[in-house]
């Protein structure tokens, strides 16, 4: 019997550090492995979250998890050209804010895909998947249909827990399945630019749970305009690698404590009950060490924001939440959260691992 299905969570995700320094062109590595997805942040200045992949394209492709906009290719502050077999290499534009600022921090969070994709004809709607079947994950990309009941591949293997679908051709709000939303999540979405609880509407994912091969769409053109290309992506919990949950949340400084069976590398927690709470990302690389306290908002361009009001740690098995901020622990409050390992709590023989 397997204890956790990855030994080396850093060969499927990691997150990235570097400063600015205005060179016009540069390249970076010791990210660890050939990633097929990277989403950033100017951690210094307030400008937006940045995200390419390979199956779009990388270079001057950039769409943005903190705003609605369709794809951008005009990148007036800078743009990745490049994702490489152990880095990635960047352009320097109109100050260089979305890459390489003089003296600006920078974050990058990357996973592991399988190249640039290839056909998938699972759905009714043939799409292009990048999957990568060990860490489930997979990009998928599609044109839309508006047509209720429309299926699309998504080449994982097993039913995702996690879809995050954005129509990048047009202005359209990011849309989010999550298996742990509600009792019937395949009714309910949330949205990542946004601060809005839970909503209800048949026309994100026809009231239709994923399957191990499909996700349905519904009639909306925010997953499924027609004529209009969407790119997805899917993630599927695997032991030991990345749990996809909910908790609620208790008011107090001694907070929830989220059982996932490895040492976070990074969360993303956002309150599902109600309205006004922003989706909060932490990670072992801005924060190192307990307790964790840097956090970056993806639906808004704010800066990091430092403060013992976010208080939490990372532990082997887990993560505690240590404050009564209404973003991560009201109590009553019902909060959805993504996480990845840094270490699995146990190796895939059962041999416990030393986490710091």
């Amino acid at each position: 019997m397997a204890y956790t299905d990855i030994d080396k969570p850093t060969e499927h995700f990691t997150t990235f550090l570097w400063t600015g320094n205005d060179a016009s062109s540069r390249s970076f590595t010791g990210v660890g492995f050939q990633a097929n997805m990277m989403w950033s942040k100017n951690r210094s200045s307030g400008h937006q979250h940045n995200l390419v992949d390979t199956v779009r394209g990388v270079d001057q492709k950039l769409i943005m998890p903190s705003d609605n906009n369709d794809e951008d290719t005009t990148c007036t502050h800078g743009h990745f050209d490049s994702l490489d077999s152990d880095g990635f290499t960047v352009t320097n534009a109109g100050g260089g804010y979305n890459v390489n600022r003089n003296a600006n921090n920078f974050v990058g969070w990357f996973w592991k895909g399988n190249g640039s994709g290839s056909s998938n004809t699972d759905g009714s709607i043939t799409s292009t998947v990048s999957a990568n079947t060990t860490s489930g994950f997979s990009i998928v990309k599609y044109t839309g249909t508006e047509s209720a009941g429309a299926t699309v591949g998504h080449g994982l293997g097993v039913a995702p827990d996690v879809i995050i679908v954005k129509n990048y051709a047009v202005t359209k709000e990011w849309n989010v399945y999550h298996s742990a939303n509600t009792s019937t999540p395949q009714n309910d979405y949330l949205i990542l630019n946004e601060d809005n609880a839970t909503n209800s509407n048949s026309g994100r994912w026809n009231n239709t749970a994923p399957s191990s091969s499909i996700f349905t769409l519904g009639d909306g053109s925010e997953t499924n305009g027609s004529g209009n290309t969407h790119i997805a992506y899917c993630f599927a919990e695997k032991k030991g690698f990345s749990k996809f949950g909910s908790y609620t949340g208790n008011g107090s400084t001694d907070g929830i404590f989220v059982y996932t069976g490895f040492k976070p590398a990074f969360t993303l927690i956002k309150k599902s009950s109600a309205s006004g709470t922003w989706w909060e990302m932490v990670d072992n690389k801005r924060s190192p060490s307990n307790v964790m306290d840097n956090t970056l908002y993806a639906n808004v361009t704010n800066s990091e924001f430092e403060s013992s009001a976010y208080n939490r740690d990372f532990v082997s098995n887990g993560f505690k939440i240590r404050n009564t901020n209404g973003g991560d622990n009201t109590s009553g409050a019902t909060y959805v959260y993504m996480a990845f390992a840094e270490t699995p709590f146990v190796t895939s023989t059962g041999i416990p691992t030393t986490a710091k």
